[in-house]
């Protein structure tokens, strides 16, 4: 069973930068993907950012050039640097890890933006 812990969120006016942190209980090249959803009051869970085991990474269209996904491996942690934050990026992000047929997911850190 894969852990998965994350921090990192907080207000922060629109403009602004934060980064979210999820730290995992075992080796992440051991993990097909690892990535960030969030979840907005009311709305469905969506994809933020994935990277794979190989390091291949994807974004959603509507964080692409403000957000970027990275990975420490000696910390087994991964990260979600998001600048020029927008209050439609308000929302409970949660750190996501998919080993084979297992899917984990952290508890959620709270990001709100405000204009």
């Amino acid at each position: 069973q894969v852990q998965l812990v994350e921090s990192g969120g907080g207000l922060v006016q629109a403009g602004g930068s934060l980064r979210l942190s999820c730290a995992a209980s075992e080796n992440i090249f051991s993990i097909n993907y690892m990535g960030w959803y969030r979840q907005a009051p009311g709305k469905q869970r969506e994809l933020v950012a994935t990277v794979t085991s190989g390091g291949t990474k994807n974004y959603a269209d509507s964080v692409k050039g403000r957000f970027t996904i990275s990975r420490d491996i000696a910390k087994n942690t991964v990260y979600l640097q998001m600048n020029n934050l927008k209050p439609g990026d308000t929302a409970v992000y949660y750190c996501n890890a998919q080993k084979y047929r297992d899917e984990y997911w952290g508890q959620g850190t709270q990001v709100t933006v405000s204009s």
